[in-house]
């Protein structure tokens, strides 16, 4: 079944917004590791659960579509938990969370 070039352009699109999804998901996972270090070293909570409801909050407000408020906040409430097993990992509070790989 041959592809019209219309969806092959936007199939290639799609593959180019999920690179750069892949790059922002880790680099988020990176500095969430680095407040997790700072968090450790001054005997502060991994988990602040204000934070995750303000970011889901703020995401959910800036959304103009055409994604509805319900998958936005299931979006980010799952960026910010991979980001939270990806920290406990690095912190080794859940040495199982690493193994997946």
């Amino acid at each position: 079944m041959a592809q019209s070039a219309n969806i092959q352009h936007w199939r290639n699109e799609i593959d180019r917004v999920d690179d750069d999804l892949l790059r922002l998901f880790n680099e988020r996972a990176h500095y969430a590791i680095e407040i997790g270090l700072e968090k450790r070293r001054i005997g502060l909570p991994i988990e602040v659960p204000e934070r995750e409801a303000a970011i889901i909050r703020r995401m959910t407000e800036e959304n103009h579509g055409p994604l509805d408020s319900e998958a936005v906040e299931r979006l980010f409430a799952a960026v910010i938990g991979e980001s939270r097993v990806a920290e406990e990992a690095m912190l080794g509070l859940n040495p199982a969370a690493g193994s997946a790989s």
